[in-house]
């Protein structure tokens, strides 16, 4: 290696390999900050924040907290951020769904996604999973084949972890390209349905790949195609749904973490290098891989056009389908 490049090479090993403080001294630390969640205690969000906040101890402030403030689908944490400061205190962790997704299908929201967030970064991003259990007969392997069953069977029921969620719009898309109304059962969280599916009180769920994870082992739930572009790296061998001939079915979901409105270049700048590094750590990523999660970080500026393309593709999707939160 040419000395020049060696260098080169040793001194961004170097620069990665500084403690926490020296990576941050472009800014002073902070005494305090919290990761801020709309969801309880234990699960997948409070498992990510808490995690980022380990990792961000020491270096981004002396002690990072997480605060749950549940309520309303997450509505409640992202209508507090309103009244928060600015100054880097304050970081919230939330789905895309409540800022893509909710602007569509709720005629009055407390708040205004693309006004009243300042981006920072994306922290993980999952796709999901179309899964039947021991109702359908072994020999549907393929989503077009499933398809074809519910058609003559007239067994059209699946279900998701949610109404409005991307699950159940995935599962009504499916059913509209293979010519067949597919009945949407709403359950709270995707667990439950996947044990009625399992224990064959219903054929199909729809749902994130993390949560089929620990049921594919036992052969009683088995998933049929994949929602991202390519091919998920926790479960490779399961075709997509654009591998399958659905078009336009490539959906996949990040958690990102946003400031107030109004944070300062700065003060943004500061918490995205501070998540740069946790984002990358083997405890996060492999902690997130376990639950079917791929830990990935972002520039504002890249979460801030995720978000607003997400937002913009969604709204059709939406209104073509007709679902609102009153319906």
């Amino acid at each position: 290696m040419p000395r020049r490049n060696f260098l080169k090479t040793a001194g961004a090993a170097a620069a990665a390999a500084l403690p926490a403080t020296r990576l941050f001294a472009q800014g002073p630390q902070l005494d305090m900050a919290r990761l801020i969640t709309g969801f309880a205690a234990g699960g997948t969000s409070d498992t990510l924040c808490r995690r980022l906040a380990s990792r961000m101890t020491g270096g981004y402030a002396r002690s990072v907290i997480v605060e749950n403030r549940t309520g309303a689908g997450g509505q409640i944490a992202i209508q507090a951020m309103k009244s928060l400061a600015a100054d880097g205190t304050s970081i919230l962790q939330t789905p895309m769904s409540m800022l893509g997704i909710y602007p569509h299908i709720y005629k009055k929201l407390p708040y205004e996604p693309l006004k009243d967030l300042t981006p920072v970064s994306i922290g993980c991003v999952f796709d999901f999973g179309f899964a039947v259990g021991p109702a359908v007969p072994a020999s549907v392997t393929t989503v077009p084949q499933y398809l074809a069953w519910a058609k003559s069977s007239n067994n059209v029921a699946f279900g998701s972890p949610a109404a409005g969620s991307v699950p159940h719009f995935i599962g009504v898309l499916l059913g509209r390209q293979g010519g067949i109304e597919l009945t949407h059962i709403p359950y709270r969280g995707t667990q439950p349905a996947i044990l009625d599916m399992i224990g064959g009180q219903l054929p199909a769920v729809s749902g994130p790949i993390g949560d089929f994870l620990p049921h594919l082992a036992g052969g009683k739930c088995r998933i049929l195609a994949t929602s991202g572009a390519a091919r998920n790296q926790f479960v490779g061998n399961v075709p997509t749904f654009t591998e399958q001939g659905l078009k336009d079915m490539a959906f996949s979901e990040w958690f990102g973490l946003f400031m107030p409105a109004g944070a300062s270049a700065e003060v943004v700048q500061r918490a995205s290098a501070a998540l740069r590094p946790a984002l990358a750590s083997p405890e996060i990523v492999e902690g997130l891989a376990a639950m079917g999660l791929k830990a990935e970080s972002s520039t504002p500026a890249e979460l801030a056009a995720r978000l607003k393309a997400d937002h913009d593709r969604w709204g059709p999707i939406v209104k073509s389908i007709g679902f609102t939160a009153e319906s």
